[in-house]
């Protein structure tokens, strides 16, 4: 076996493994704490193109079509997209911030949504978190780490929890 024996909820990569891909050897982790209590989604009123990737796997080239974009926040703020770009463990650099689909996998599998038992190992607020998925000029989807929920169209504007993710 080319990995050990990795499973959902183990510390790895830097992480939380919330998503393995079907040879259990590759796949997903969340950052082990939020990268911010508030952070605008950023890029109001401006489309992004490219940063519309629903599925696992499109959060890292959402995340880069969004910073290579260059919105302007204003007051000096970043994106969350460049807080998970900028965010460096101490050993790696490569985070980005997650899909609307990677965000739930975090939400059901290491989150409050408890679809496997583990219970909320990735100790998320009851609170909503960005994804990288943009729905229109103004919105994006976020998730809801109360109920699940997932917002379309959400204003890019609001001020949201942040969780960075990385593929190993």
């Amino acid at each position: 076996d080319c990995c050990g024996s990795l499973s959902i909820g183990d510390l790895h990569a830097g992480g939380i493994i919330f998503y393995l891909d079907s040879t259990g050897c590759g796949g997903l982790v969340a950052a082990t704490s939020d990268q911010s209590t508030g952070s605008a989604w950023g890029c109001y009123q401006t489309e992004i193109s490219g940063a519309d990737g629903t599925a696992i796997g499109t959060g890292e080239q959402n995340t880069n079509d969004i910073v290579n974009n260059s919105c302007q926040m204003g007051d000096g703020l970043i994106s969350a997209a460049e807080l998970c770009a900028n965010y460096n463990d101490g050993t790696y650099s490569d985070w980005f911030l997650p899909s609307k689909d990677e965000l739930n996998a975090m939400y059901q599998n290491i989150g409050p949504g408890n679809a496997l038992g583990l219970g909320n190992v990735g100790v998320f607020e009851s609170e909503a978190y960005w994804s990288s998925t943009e729905s229109s000029v103004g919105g994006a989807f976020r998730q809801n780490f109360v109920n699940g929920n997932q917002a379309t169209n959400f204003g890019k504007g609001t001020v949201l929890y942040v969780r960075a993710a990385r593929a190993f």
